[in-house]
Parts: structure tokens; sequence; C-alpha cells
């Protein structure tokens, strides 16, 4: 995707969060909803017009530009010897999932037991693994795509079997926004990677509403968390239920056999 586009994908984006759609920002401008439309389309628009364009919707240029630089080509996973690293220092893997979750310093610091300068530590640690690039004022931009996934038999994911699954399903799944869902399915490949892509956009929302709610004061955010396993399986008690298919013939009672008296 080239650079024009990715600035045109980031504002769009931008457009529907402020809930300002073709028509309102058309008349905004003073032009046609259709020519606003057509010159989105086109994929490319000049830094004057879009300048215009962030200006009506109340959009800073220079995040919509800055967001667009950070959309790049990224690993999907680390290496093992990464996630070794970070299995080594239990602080360093918690602030290695919150940057991963898009946590700003402040909102680590915020909820669990760091002190800032502790918090910056790990940054610049986890910014040596290269799994961030950290900036100035102690930002930094992801160095793993939207699709990341720990190693299948890495440390991360062995550690998440033996303590984190249990524990979290250990919990009612009663609250308020909480649920628990178990939805088996006969798919085809085509329609399970369709699955998989549509768990990754819910990913990529459900980060965005992070950021979105950072504006909320802490006491109006609670920490919740989507544990999502997608693959195929039967739990075993049920599959040792399943009818056993047999190639031995099995004659039909309901006719009778050849070549035998009837009466």
């Amino acid at each position: 995707m080239s650079s024009p586009e990715l600035v045109l994908q980031v504002l769009r984006h931008e457009l529907r969060a402020a809930g300002v759609t073709y028509k309102v920002l058309a008349e905004r401008i003073g032009m046609s909803e259709s020519s606003m439309k057509r010159m989105f389309a086109q994929k490319d628009m000049a830094l004057s017009r879009l300048a215009a364009i962030c200006k009506a919707a109340g959009i800073a240029l220079e995040d919509v530009l800055r967001q667009a630089a950070d959309v790049t080509p990224h690993s999907d996973n680390l290496t093992l010897a990464q996630e070794k690293s970070l299995m080594s220092d239990p602080k360093l893997l918690l602030v290695a999932i919150c940057c991963l979750g898009h946590w700003t310093l402040e909102q680590i610091v915020e909820t669990y037991n760091l002190s800032e300068s502790e918090c910056i530590l790990q940054l610049v640690a986890l910014d040596r693994l290269e799994l961030i690039e950290l900036r100035p004022h102690n930002r930094y931009r992801l160095n793993v795509s939207n699709a990341f996934h720990w190693r299948p038999d890495g440390p991360v994911q062995q550690y998440f079997r033996e303590h984190i699954v249990s524990d979290f399903f250990n919990g009612r799944f009663d609250g308020h926004g909480e649920t628990v869902l178990c939805v088996p399915a006969r798919l085809s490949v085509a329609s399970a990677q369709e699955v998989v892509q549509k768990i990754h956009q819910l990913v990529a929302e459900m980060a965005q509403s992070h950021q979105d709610d950072r504006r909320l004061p802490a006491a109006a955010r609670d920490g919740f968390t989507l544990l999502l396993g997608f693959r195929s399986w039967e739990f075993s008690a049920l599959t040792v239920l399943r009818r056993q298919e047999t190639t031995e013939h099995v004659p039909n009672i309901t006719k009778p056999a050849r070549g035998k008296d009837t009466n």
C-alpha cells in the first residue's frame, strides 16, 4: 500500500471515530457529497485539500500523518531468544504485554505497582529486544504486526497454558460487559480463515477502544481481557462418543435375503 493510500486509510478511520460522514464533510467544505466520495476513491489527495478536510473535521493533520507513518510491515512473532528474554523478568513481560495492547507509560504506571523510572527502564529493554521502537517523551511504536502471535511452542505460550488459561477461566463471566462462549461448527478451510481475519479485526477494534477511552477518568475504566482460541478441536470426552465408521457390510433387514424362502 502506497503512502497516500495509507494517509487516506487513517483519515477515513479518524472521520468514522469523529462521527463525520462524507455528506457532513462535503457541506463544511462546500463540495457535493459525490465529489467528496470521488476524491477519496481516487486514493490520492493534495496536501492542501488534506489539511482543509482535517480542519473541517476537527482532526489534527499531524496525527493523521504520524499514524500513517506508523503503519509499516512488521514481523508476526518474536524469535525464540526474544521470548526467553521476556520470560526472564516478570516485569518485562508485563510491560511487553501492555505495549502489545497499546498502553501508554502513564496507563501502565497508573494500573500496576511500577514507578515511572522502572517502567521506562523496561521500555528501554524492550527497545533493545526490538519489540518496540522507543521515541521521545517515552512514546513508542510497535515493531510487530497487527497479526502478532506468540510462538506456538515458545516459552510465553507454554507459560500461558500452564498458568494464565486456568486462572482466566476460573471466573464466572457474569459481570457487566462479560461473556464466555463455546461455539462448535463444521467449516471449510476458507471459512475458517475468514473467521481468523474477523478475529484480528476485533482485536484491532478493541485496541482502538482502549486508546479512545484514555480520555475517560481512571474510575470510569476497568481492566478487561479478551482471550481467544480458534482451532480444529473436539473435547476428548465427546470424541469417544463419536459414531464409529466401519467398512463391514451391514445387511438390509427390511428386505428378504436373496435365495431364501420367505414363506
